[in-house]
C-alpha cells in the first residue's frame, strides 16, 4: 500500500525579503493562508524560495520559523541538495530535523556528472539521511537528466529514497518511472503545466509554484484528478494554465513573486543574480490575475 505522505499538493515556498532581511510577518501570513486553503504538504527552502541567495544563518532561522509556524499541520519536506556530495551528507549530519519529514535533494549540477555518479551521489545521501529522500530531476536547471532507468535502480534498491519530483518535460520518461516504480515510490510532478497529464497517467501530486498564489485551486484540481474525475478537475487546469505559463516567463520565481504583490500578498523582492519581472510581464499578470477573478 503506498504512503500517504507526499502525496497530493506540495508547495514550493517562496521567501517574502524586506531590502535587506527576510520578511518572517509575510512569510507567516502565506503559510497560514496556503495551509486554511488545503495544501497537503510544504517545501522549504527549495528551489523557488531562493535558498541559494540566503546565508547559512537565514536558511536555519526560515527552516525554524516554517517549522514552529506549521507546528504539525502538514509535513515539511526541506530542500536540502548541491554539486558536492560530500558536503551535503555533512550538511545532514549537522541539520536539526526536528519536524521535517523528507529532504528534497536536487540533482547535482554545473559538474555534470554521468549516471553512475548520480547514482553513488544519491546513494549517500540516502544513506546518512535520517528522514526520507526525494529526488529532483530538473534537467533545464542543472543540466544533467536522471534517466528512468536510474530513477529506477534507485528506487529499488534504496529504501530511505521514497520517490522523485520529475521536471524533465519528457511524459516518455515519466511513464517509464510510473510503469517500473515499487508500488510505494513517489513520482510527482514538478511542472504546474504537466500536473494534470501526470496526474492522468498515474502521478502521485506535485510540487508546485502556482499553489503559493492559487493554493486552493491548485488543491481542488490536484484532487479531483487524483479520483479520476476530470470532469471537475479539466476545467480549473485550464482555468488556471495561463497564469501558470505566465509565471514562467522570466524564470522563478521572479513570475510567482510578481503575482504574489499583484494579489497584495508579498513585497515584490528578490535577490540578485534574479531582478524583477518587467514592466511587461507584470502588467500582463495583472490582466490574467483580474480574468482569473482575483
Amino acid at each position: 500500500m503506498k504512503q500517504s505522505i507526499f502525496t497530493g499538493t506540495g508547495v514550493a515556498l517562496v521567501t517574502p525579503f524586506r531590502k535587506e532581511t527576510v520578511d518572517f510577518t509575510k512569510l507567516e501570513s502565506l503559510i497560514e493562508h496556503i495551509i486554511a486553503s488545503g495544501v497537503d504538504y510544504i517545501v522549504a527552502l527549495g528551489t523557488t524560495s531562493e535558498a541559494a541567495t540566503m546565508t547559512e544563518s537565514e536558511r536555519s532561522a526560515v527552516q525554524s520559523f516554517i517549522v514552529e509556524t506549521v507546528a504539525g499541520r502538514c509535513p515539511i519536506m526541506l530542500g536540502l541538495g548541491g554539486n558536492n556530495t560530500l558536503n551535503i551528507t555533512d550538511t545532514i549530519a549537522h541539520t536539526s530535523f526536528e519536524g521535517i519529514s523528507g529532504i528534497l535533494s536536487v540533482t547535482p549540477y554545473y559538474n555534470k556528472p554521468n549516471q553512475r555518479g548520480l547514482m553513488q551521489h544519491y546513494r549517500n545521501i540516502a544513506e546518512v539521511s535520517p528522514v526520507p529522500v526525494i529526488m529532483y530531476n530538473v534537467p533545464g536547471r542543472t543540466g544533467v537528466n536522471l534517466t528512468a532507468e536510474t530513477t529506477l535502480a534507485l528506487a529499488h534498491d534504496c529504501p530511505n529514497i521514497i520517490g522523485i519530483k520529475e521536471a524533465s518535460g519528457n511524459l516518455q520518461q515519466v511513464m517509464e518511472i510510473l510503469r517500473q516504480r515499487p508500488a510505494s515510490f513517489r513520482v510527482i510532478s514538478g511542472d504546474d503545466a504537466l500536473t494534470l497529464p501526470m496526474l492522468a497517467l498515474g502521478a502521485d501530486g506535485v510540487i508546485s509554484v502556482m499553489a503559493n498564489a492559487l493554493p486552493k485551486e491548485m488543491s481542488d484540481m490536484v484532487r479531483f484528478a487524483m479520483k479520476g474525475d476530470l470532469k471537475k478537475a479539466l476545467p480549473l487546469h485550464y482555468r488556471m494554465l495561463p497564469l501558470m505559463n505566465a509565471i514562467f516567463e522570466e524564470g522563478n520565481p521572479t513570475g510567482i513573486k510578481a503575482l504574489l504583490e499583484i494579489q497584495g500578498s508579498i513585497t515584490n523582492i528578490l535577490r540578485l543574480p534574479l531582478v524583477k519581472a518587467s514592466k511587461t510581464l507584470y502588467n500582463k499578470l495583472s490582466t490574467l490575475n483580474n480574468e482569473f477573478g482575483n
